[in-house]
């Protein structure tokens, strides 16, 4: 029996590789779960955790991280069964707010503020979180990426049909399949392209998010997209009263643009919605700069400016 292809590595050079973290560590969530945490940039500078999507990594952020550590404290890590955190039994959206919960306690002092980021899933994260202890204690403000709080399968246009009982059932099939997706060849990198990205998306930028999502063993991407196939967090959107802003690509087949509108309509401090023409899913990697951008409006206005008034 021939043994599967190793995962592939994330590019090794560019904007899109990974940068050495000052520190590494490793926090153990509620349920005993470890979790993998890269800390980058200066040790006093504010604060911003950067939480990945279904099928990512603290790779999908190497764009965000190698200009933010220059002078932020860059905290990201790897969702269970991602990365470089081992899979577990547990998989759910309780869980992902406890592993959120557990990397802000350890990486944040006792009241420390933070702009947190979620990118897909973990921007479900953020909102499985909105009313823990934790999130409360450490959110400044928060940026939600290409993302949504419900009826994920039912809206999504990754299959070119109308919408319908036919398109959720084949999108489903689809986004939870346990087959391989092996080698990143140039079928497999337009196949990726077309579902996630968009049409202008650039070689290096599909290569990238190709390398990222083919290393997620298949068994975590089949059970997280049952969780997700399942998801219902728009009770946590109501209760994000956090200042937070939406970015949006508007060619996103996975997650349409009409769940950006509903979050910025249900959320109780929007604090603005950037729909990103020609953009699809994949946004920190199809327009790093604008999210970089955006990050750093972010925390001037809510972590350094809170840093300011306590001083």
């Amino acid at each position: 029996m021939s043994r599967p292809a190793p995962a592939p590595a994330p590019v090794s050079d560019g904007r899109y590789a990974p940068p050495a973290p000052a520190h590494e560590l490793t926090v153990v969530s509620a349920d005993g779960a470890p979790l993998h945490v890269e800390v980058h940039g200066p040790e006093n500078a504010p604060p911003v955790v950067l939480s990945h999507g279904w099928t990512c990594s603290t790779a999908f952020w190497a764009a965000q991280i190698r200009d933010l550590a220059r002078d932020h404290r860059v905290i990201a890590y790897d969702q269970r069964g991602h990365g470089r955190s081992p899979a577990s039994a547990a998989c759910t959206t309780h869980a992902l707010a406890d592993d959120l919960e557990a990397v802000l306690a350890r990486t944040l002092a006792r009241g420390e503020k933070a702009l947190i980021v979620g990118h897909s899933m973990g921007g479900m994260t953020v909102m499985a979180a909105t009313t823990r202890p934790r999130f409360q204690e450490h959110a400044a403000a928060v940026l939600l990426c290409s993302t949504g709080s419900s009826r994920l399968v039912e809206e999504s246009r990754v299959v070119p049909m109308r919408a319908g009982r036919v398109r959720t059932w084949i999108t489903g099939h689809i986004l939870g399949s346990r087959a391989p997706l092996g080698p990143v060849t140039p079928v497999a990198k337009s196949v990726l392209k077309y579902a996630t990205m968009g049409a202008g998306s650039a070689p290096h930028m599909v290569e990238a998010c190709a390398r990222i999502v083919h290393a997620c063993p298949r068994a975590v991407r089949h059970t997280w997209a049952g969780v997700l196939a399942a998801l219902d967090l728009d009770h946590g959107v109501r209760e994000l009263r956090t200042p937070t802003a939406i970015v949006h690509g508007a060619s996103d087949r996975l997650t349409p643009p009409v769940h950006a509108r509903a979050l910025a309509a249900a959320l109780p401090e929007c604090v603005g919605l950037t729909e990103l023409t020609g953009v699809g899913h994949m946004t920190p990697i199809e327009a790093p700069d604008l999210v970089i951008g955006r990050i750093r409006e972010l925390v001037t206005t809510y972590v350094t400016a809170q840093i300011k008034e306590g001083a």
